[in-house]
């Protein structure tokens, strides 16, 4: 070998390791959210979402891009939506609601599908098995309708007075059977009638409901679980002021907008949760190998101004099992 052929090689070899060491351009990934509720109903929740990719590293603008879509309450469009999403081709779809992840599997079959506020994702045929739930899809069951009888027993502790109990259902939700099964199983208990039992679409829906339910001689009202309570919260806490009605709702998020009581799982910590999901799927872990997962954080929340409005004395016992009063 001459010396311009030596002193050549011993340059590459010196630059190699160099280059292999060298700073790569970080990954962006792509993440679709799909919500059934509206953007206004779901931003703070999604903001919580959002906090649990950065605490694991991932930060938009940086090396994630969240393409977010709202049905706004209308179930017919999250077909729509979702078959718009996977057109982007996502790394992972993350999905709110029953009818939204309905949506999102049928869309597709390869796609990672992590969902959250599900009640029955085996009931509802989204995965066949919570410990092997198979397939594209994975995510937290919220266990809404197995609260459901608990809901109306502290309904009942509130009001103690009631004997008749006025139910806001939307019946296009898959987990709309199930609810309304468990709170008359609980009713039976408790000794007293669901009635009338009314169904909520919209908001001329809301409106008529509670007209109904005045005339009825209901003491009291259970908001049912589906995606338009977000986008008919602030009515429905309208409505309930001005008709002097106690209405159970599910989520802090109502009785933080001035409804009387709510008991239920943590939205806010169901996002985060996610965060987790998405980044193991992110990293490799394929959804089917990952078991569903219970929501960890439950809620019991009063608004006790709310209370005095209706006139309303909250049992001490009851104050006390609350996580949170507000004055």
């Amino acid at each position: 070998m001459d010396r311009r052929a030596f002193l050549a090689g011993s340059v590459a070899l010196l630059a190699a390791p160099r280059a292999a060491g060298a700073q790569q351009p970080e990954k962006t990934y792509r993440v679709a959210y799909l919500a059934a509720a509206s953007r206004s109903g779901n931003q703070a929740l999604l903001a919580w979402f959002q906090q649990g990719m950065r605490e694991l590293g991932y930060v938009e603008g940086r090396n994630l891009v969240l393409e977010p879509r709202f049905a706004d309450g209308k179930f017919d469009r999250l077909p729509m939506l979702a078959q718009e999403l996977v057109r982007l081709n996502p790394d992972v779809m993350f999905v709110s609601t029953t009818p939204g992840s309905l949506a999102a599997k049928a869309a597709t079959a390869t796609i990672p599908i992590v969902f959250v506020a599900v009640a029955d994702p085996v009931g509802t045929g989204l995965v066949p098995s919570v410990a092997r739930p198979s397939g594209n899809v994975t995510g937290i069951t919220h266990l809404v309708a197995e609260l459901t009888g608990k809901r109306l027993e502290l309904l009942k502790e509130i009001v103690p007075s009631a004997s008749r109990i006025a139910v806001l259902v939307n019946p296009d939700d898959p987990n709309a059977t199930v609810q309304i099964q468990n709170a008359e199983a609980a009713a039976r208990t408790l000794g007293v009638q669901l009635q009338p039992v009314l169904t909520v679409r919209g908001a001329g829906d809301l409106e008529r409901a509670f007209e109904t339910i005045s005339r009825s001689g209901a003491a009291a009202a259970l908001r049912m679980v589906d995606p338009t309570g977000g986008p008919l919260r602030a009515r429905t806490v309208e409505l309930a002021a001005r008709h002097r009605l106690p209405v159970m709702f599910v989520f802090r998020e109502d009785v933080e907008a001035g409804g009387l009581v709510a008991y239920g799982a943590s939205l806010r910590a169901q996002y985060r949760q996610a965060a987790t999901f998405v980044h193991k799927i992110l990293r490799g872990a394929r959804p089917g190998d990952l078991p569903i997962e219970q929501a960890t954080k439950f809620e019991f929340v009063i608004n006790l101004k709310t209370a005095k409005a209706l006139g309303l004395t909250v049992p001490k016992s009851v104050l006390l099992r609350a996580d949170q009063v507000i004055e």
